[in-house]
């Protein structure tokens, strides 16, 4: 018998406020047809006054919980993807127990900005193989309009806020590529190249700071290491591209999303795409893709996904996983 950590439950959070690109024309240099055509991005969510992102990231919890028809009650452990939490600490997972009513779990933020959720559902992954925990929430939520340079028309255009959530619990199975849950996972880093993508403030500067990217690097490395770590991670349990059935990557530029498809020799009627919709929601993208594709009615039962993402760090990695 293997221990699989399975998919009981998704869902997802988007804040009212949308902004389309035509929003912009008024204070940048720029226009909807040039954001389209460079991105693929149309409009964007927004958090309100007041609205944080452990806010958002309970909402979404709810939303998986109630579709996995458990209770908050029910939870080992939380975990929440961010890179923009309430405070420097307490962690938004706490945030999030709390919210939810749960005194029994064990809560903590992974902190890997867009490529965030991939390194939290691997370490839910690992507690559940492990058998620490029975029951995982994983969240991935973010507020990147709080880091914005609203002047920058190379950065601002490209994020949004939101949250999506999913709750794994411990399963049975045969050890095999069939089973359902997760199979295998691929994790990296590399420092060097912190100064392609980064926030100019913190704890050492005593500000909040500005998101500052160099936009033509990070595509750079995106469009070779996204491809890359997915191969990788399908490699491991003996399958390819051609046996899978949705690729969910990170949300950030369609460019870089049909430039990993064609690289994975996976056509683009099998990758869940929204960022035309969410912008770039950071750790929020991919399970907020997840639960819009379950919604959908693309994502099914016993279907192959992989879910691939690079962040600042830079950061990067993917998750396989049967429905």
């Amino acid at each position: 018998m293997t221990i699989r950590a399975v998919v009981r439950g998704v869902g997802h959070y988007l804040p009212d406020r949308v902004v389309p690109n035509a929003e912009f024309e008024a204070t940048l240099d720029t226009s909807d047809e040039w954001i389209v055509a460079r991105t693929g991005i149309e409009r964007r969510h927004i958090a309100a006054d007041g609205q944080t992102t452990s806010d958002m990231a309970a909402r979404a919890a709810r939303a998986a919980l109630d579709a996995a028809g458990m209770n908050a009650a029910d939870l080992d452990a939380i975990i929440v993807a961010t890179s923009t939490a309430d405070l420097t600490f307490p962690s938004a997972a706490t945030m999030v127990q709390a919210a939810l009513g749960n005194t029994r779990a064990f809560a903590f933020d992974v902190q890997a900005v867009c490529a965030g959720f991939v390194y939290a559902l691997s370490t839910a992954n690992a507690l559940i193989v492990a058998g620490q925990a029975q029951r995982v929430l994983v969240i991935g939520a973010e507020t990147f309009s709080r880091l914005m340079d609203w002047t920058d028309r190379g950065t601002c255009v490209l994020f949004g806020d939101g949250a999506g959530a999913l709750v794994l619990a411990a399963g049975e199975g045969t050890g095999t590529p069939a089973d359902r849950g997760i199979l295998a996972s691929d994790l990296h880093s590399d420092g060097s190249f912190r100064d392609a993508l980064y926030v100019d403030g913190g704890v050492s500067t005593g500000t909040v700071g500005h998101l500052r990217m160099e936009g033509r690097e990070v595509f750079r490395h995106a469009v070779e290491k996204l491809a890359d770590t997915a191969h990788a991670a399908l490699d491991k349990i003996g399958l390819a591209g051609g046996d899978v059935d949705w690729i969910v990557p990170h949300q950030a530029n369609l460019r870089i999303i049909k430039a990993t498809a064609q690289r994975m020799q996976v056509p683009m009627d099998r990758v869940i795409v929204t960022v035309q919709d969410h912008g770039n929601t950071s750790a929020a993208s991919i399970p907020l893709a997840l639960s819009v594709g379950v919604a959908r009615g693309q994502i099914k039962p016993g279907h192959l996904v992989v879910t691939e993402a690079i962040g600042g760090g830079l950061a990067w990695g993917a998750v396989v996983l049967r429905w």
